[in-house]
């Protein structure tokens, strides 16, 4: 597929208008460049889909399409993509761990096969890709430094120069529609956990609200994590039998975790802000559908809880 071959393409007309889209490429002393998408730039909405885009390599179609949540006019994001496996795990999947001196961040997008280094690139026989440059994104606050633009370019055996890392914080326009793009991913790491042949998977869409943006990035976690959890609708195009589909369906959506049914800001304060105490089963969409295009039946499981996102988007 040369994954980060399709996403510098897209990152060049992305800087090809830079101004439109309020965002700022910033070059790294002795190689690299990062591209501000909400941390000084004040980025938006078509940043974040052009984000959301570049992350999967240009894989899917990314779209704000009208919604609601609680009655009130809700933007929803939208995601269709005909080759999930490579859009979502190969490449938007934040696998990688950066932790340098000063900086941490987890990464996504293609640059992560061309390093090839998580589990999951052999479970799926993907891997490393042979790249001249590639192409990451980050979650937060910080600029990458050198330092973090050498560590990627020396794992994905590239020169520090021909490295592109765009970033955006969870509390910004950009960043929640980057983040809340997500919904078909967790659906299929979620499978990938419960070993399901994620290789029937054909097509897929997603639909997810994109919550307001919080006054803070820790605010912001909890919404566009509750967004998922508790708003978005997956549908996945399947091939193979259906008794399969029917045995790991109800594992799939949030609500198959102990943890699910308050929003998650509550949930990751009972667990004194960490990610890795929470129950890994609760991180999946609210809703999953399989379309089994062999026999033509559609298996249902999870539900929307318009409740707890209620709670979450609008607090009182």
């Amino acid at each position: 597929m040369d994954l980060n071959a399709r996403a510098s393409t897209l990152v060049e007309a992305f800087l090809a208008c830079a101004e439109e889209r309020r965002v700022r490429a910033v070059p790294i002393e002795k190689g690299g460049r990062f591209i501000d998408c909400g941390i000084q730039a004040p980025g938006g909405l078509l940043a974040g889909l052009e984000l959301a885009r570049i992350c999967m390599s240009g894989l899917a179609e990314v779209t704000i399409v009208p919604g609601e949540v609680g009655g009130r006019p809700c933007p929803h994001v939208q995601v269709v993509t005909d080759h999930p496996v490579f859009a979502c795990l190969a490449s938007q999947y934040a696998g990688w761990a950066i932790d340098e001196p000063g900086f941490f961040a987890m990464g996504s997008g293609p640059m992560r096969l061309a390093a090839a280094r998580e589990p999951i690139f052999k479970d799926l026989h993907l891997g490393p890709e042979d790249a001249s440059c590639v192409v990451g994104v980050l979650e937060g606050r910080k600029p990458p430094t050198h330092a973090v633009i050498a560590s990627i370019a020396t794992a994905c055996g590239v020169p520090p120069s021909c490295v592109t890392l765009l970033a955006a914080p969870t509390a910004s326009l950009a960043g929640g529609v980057q983040i809340v793009a997500r919904a078909i991913e967790t659906a299929l790491h979620k499978l990938h956990t419960l070993h399901f042949d994620i290789s029937r998977i054909i097509s897929a869409h997603g639909v997810v609200p994109l919550p307001p943006v919080a006054k803070h990035d820790l605010a912001a976690i909890g919404r566009t994590n509750d967004a998922i959890l508790y708003g978005a609708r997956v549908v996945l195009y399947v091939v193979g039998d259906d008794a399969s589909l029917i045995e790991v369906g109800s594992k799939v959506p949030s609500c198959s975790s102990t943890d699910h049914g308050e929003p998650f800001s509550a949930i990751f304060a009972r667990y004194n802000n960490d990610f890795y105490k929470v129950d890994p089963h609760l991180f999946s969409p609210a809703e999953v559908a399989f379309h089994n295009l062999e026999t033509g039946l559609v298996h249902s499981f999870g539900r929307v809880e318009s409740d707890v996102l209620v709670r979450s988007f609008y607090p009182s």
